[in-house]
């Protein structure tokens, strides 16, 4: 079975390779974080969003395959395993766009932001990742910096509680099992049958996606609106393979938390273009997530 990775610059040492993808990863979602409200407010909805961005997928699938030589996987454990990790963070998504109709923001995010908590749980006791002291300082202090980065001043009523928080919770655990079952994956195939197969899940979902799009509303077809969005889409689809590449030569329990932070870049992509300060509560979290990232590069 080959399992070749692309080439990576010299400078990066096997060691460090899970390092350069984790942050070219928090580097394009911090961007794609920052952005991806754009075509949203042109009026693009966020569920036709979704329809490009698995799109979006397809392009880095087969760049992926055919950069680094790679046959494509197809015993049914590497398929299976593929699909499941690309259903549950499809998945994911098309529930959080629920759990955003019935709940506030505010509330929302902040749950859904730790769950790495449950990812760094299993790959600890599944995987039996360890770390030192340095690391784990790092990976525990990322988690309030997760849900402080995610916070929302509480400006709408919260809706039912029993309306939004499953839906919530729902995508916690979809999120942080995706995590584990990619690191447990990309140890029995090549990270680019991976992503093949990841995008397949993303793409079997879209006729769902397709189905919770009001289009009784007006919809921006122009360039605001879809082409804008596969370009900012890219950027997503490019982290999601990069994160595919890091899990494969690192640590869940620290890749997904680093990952995780790139709002920290969001911020201040956002206090550039948007000239919005932070609320104190963000720029806490800002602060604790950069030394947390320092941290966790040891």
């Amino acid at each position: 079975m080959n399992t070749t990775s692309p080439v990576v610059p010299s400078v990066a040492s096997p060691r460090s390779l899970w390092l350069v993808f984790a942050l070219i990863t928090t580097l394009f979602w911090g961007v794609w974080g920052a952005l991806i409200e754009l075509p949203e407010k042109a009026g693009f909805p966020a569920t036709l969003g979704y329809v490009v961005w698995s799109l979006t997928m397809i392009p880095c699938a087969a760049v992926a395959l055919v950069w680094s030589g790679t046959k494509l996987e197809h015993q049914w454990k590497q398929v299976g395993a593929g699909m499941v990790v690309g259903l549950l963070g499809a998945g994911g998504q098309l529930i959080l766009f629920l759990a955003l109709r019935n709940g506030p923001a505010y509330l929302v995010f902040p749950i859904i932001s730790l769950f790495p908590v449950l990812t760094v749980f299993l790959a600890y006791f599944l995987l039996a990742e360890r770390a030192s002291r340095r690391v784990w300082a790092g990976v525990v202090l990322s988690f309030p910096a997760m849900a402080m980065l995610s916070y929302q001043p509480p400006n709408a009523p919260a809706g039912a509680t029993h309306q939004w928080l499953p839906l919530a919770l729902a995508v916690f655990v979809m999120w942080a099992v995706q995590a584990y079952v990619m690191k447990f994956s990309t140890r029995m195939m090549a990270s680019e049958s991976l992503f093949f197969y990841m995008m397949a899940g993303a793409l079997v979902l879209v006729p769902f996606a397709l189905w919770m799009t009001d289009f009784s509303q007006p919809v921006e077809w122009g360039w605001k609106g879809p082409w804008a969005a596969a370009l900012i889409q890219s950027l997503n689809a490019v982290g999601a393979l990069m994160l595919v590449y890091a899990l494969r030569h690192g640590k869940a329990m620290v890749v997904v938390p680093m990952t995780s932070l790139a709002p920290v870049l969001t911020v201040i992509l956002s206090l550039t273009l948007y000239a919005v300060l932070p609320h104190p509560v963000v720029a806490i979290g800002l602060v604790m997530a950069s030394l947390a990232i320092w941290l966790m590069a040891e």
